[in-house]
């Protein structure tokens, strides 16, 4: 296993909707943690479209210190809009999606970086996934229908803790703007040939805030954007 210390530099963006409870928090953990892990680093809230205060929050993060920046959404794209702007926003050679409720422990990137420069992508799995029983049963029946239909093989495809090279990041196009933007991130990043470890990381208990994922809505959508990308993929694949 190849374990540097550090990486150059790293950019960490926290797609984040009505998480006023929670976004001082987990900033703060990641700028207390990310100088053990990189030489260079910053933290990106992205606000997509949020009804309380988590924008004017994260404003004021920013005002104290300049290693914390704010993308601001005027309305909800959507989670996979939120992660499309922190991709677009983040700066440095490695980039770390997490997860703006806290459900990540920042002491964790110490499991992925262990991985570069390696691996193009670490994707973190949960563990001990801290969600309901139906939450869980959704997300091992997606994964098996991603698996099935895509021939994604990894075993955790929603974790909202994953670790790219930013090179790779630039050279693909994505679409979807709800849940099913982790899928396809994986799949067009396996279309380019990229080297993926999956890494087991922990899952903590939501301390505040509410889950929006399982609504039928955003379900529904994911179904839409999946098979977007199935046919995609096909013309794609066809072409070459």
């Amino acid at each position: 296993m190849n374990s540097p210390a550090r990486v150059p530099g790293l950019s960490v963006f926290l797609p984040s909707h009505n998480e006023e409870a929670n976004v001082e928090r987990v900033v703060r953990g990641y700028l207390a943690a990310l100088p053990k892990f990189a030489d260079d680093y910053e933290v990106i809230v992205v606000d997509d479209g949020s009804r309380d205060r988590t924008g004017a929050i994260a404003d004021r993060l920013a005002s104290e210190n300049p290693r914390v920046r704010v993308v601001h959404h005027e309305v909800n794209r959507g989670y996979g809009g939120a992660v499309i702007s922190g991709i677009r926003a983040a700066r440095m050679p490695y980039v770390l999606l997490s997860d703006g409720d806290g459900q990540f422990d920042p002491e964790d990137i110490a499991k992925l970086i262990a991985f570069v420069p390696e691996y193009d992508v670490v994707a973190g799995r949960r563990s001990r996934r801290a969600d309901n029983f139906v939450r869980k049963l959704n997300g091992k029946a997606w994964t098996l229908l991603v698996k099935m239909l895509l021939g994604v093989g990894i075993s955790d495809i929603d974790c909202g803790f994953k670790l790219f090279k930013r090179e790779f990041l630039e050279r693909i196009e994505l679409r979807a703007r709800g849940a099913m933007i982790s899928t396809e991130l994986m799949a067009r990043l396996a279309g380019l040939g990229a080297k993926v470890r999956e890494v087991e990381v922990r899952h903590l208990p939501r301390l505040a805030g509410e889950q929006s994922g399982a609504n039928f809505a955003v379900v529904a959508r994911a179904f839409r954007e999946l098979f977007a990308l199935y046919s995609d993929l096909r013309r794609e694949g066809e072409k070459n």
